[in-house]
């Protein structure tokens, strides 16, 4: 069996709508929001161009957490939200707002089965099919450190505070 291959790519520069873009992508998702968008990814199915995505919030670039694969989806930070595409269907399944300001990464406990939004202003946890099961956030922004633990979600926040939030609940342990 093949692995379907994802890839992102930064494209500040695209126009959505307009047919003089570098590249032409077959499905366009301009998030809604009171500027122009602060981040444009494009995304990649096996090499050939599926969608790009543009949303608010602060800007994003394209790094190792902003792609995060589970089974047949994948699971794309941009900007502040969150964007589902069924690899199976080939189709953008859902979009949330996932942080106030900028969703810095995706990521995923095996062990508790805990997909995870590290947000500048909040930490979240979401399901597959969209669902926020919780969200919480601390003194200052997290912008000095994310980890996943055995037992915790280690955070850092811009003061050096740490904090340690449960996978179940979200509250600080």
């Amino acid at each position: 069996m093949k692995t379907t291959q994802i890839t992102l790519l930064d494209e500040p520069n695209h126009t959505f709508g307009s047919s003089s873009n570098e590249r032409s992508y077959p499905n366009e998702l301009l998030i809604e929001d009171r500027y122009l968008p602060a981040s444009i990814h494009g995304v990649f199915i096996d090499e050939v161009p599926f969608a790009v995505i543009g949303t608010g919030g602060g800007p994003t670039g394209v790094h190792n957490n902003s792609l995060l694969l589970i089974k047949e989806m994948a699971f794309v930070a941009v900007g502040d939200q969150v964007i589902v595409i069924s690899l199976k269907e080939k189709s953008i399944k859902w979009h949330m707002r996932i942080d106030d300001a900028t969703c810095f990464g995706l990521y995923y406990s095996e062990k508790h089965q805990a997909l995870i939004a590290h947000g500048e202003l909040s930490i979240s946890r979401f399901t597959d099919s969209g669902e926020l099961l919780w969200q919480t956030s601390g003194r200052d922004i997290f912008s000095e450190g994310f980890k996943l633990m055995d037992e915790w979600i280690e955070v850092v926040d811009f003061d050096g505070v740490v904090y340690h939030f449960c996978y179940l609940t979200g509250n600080v342990l």
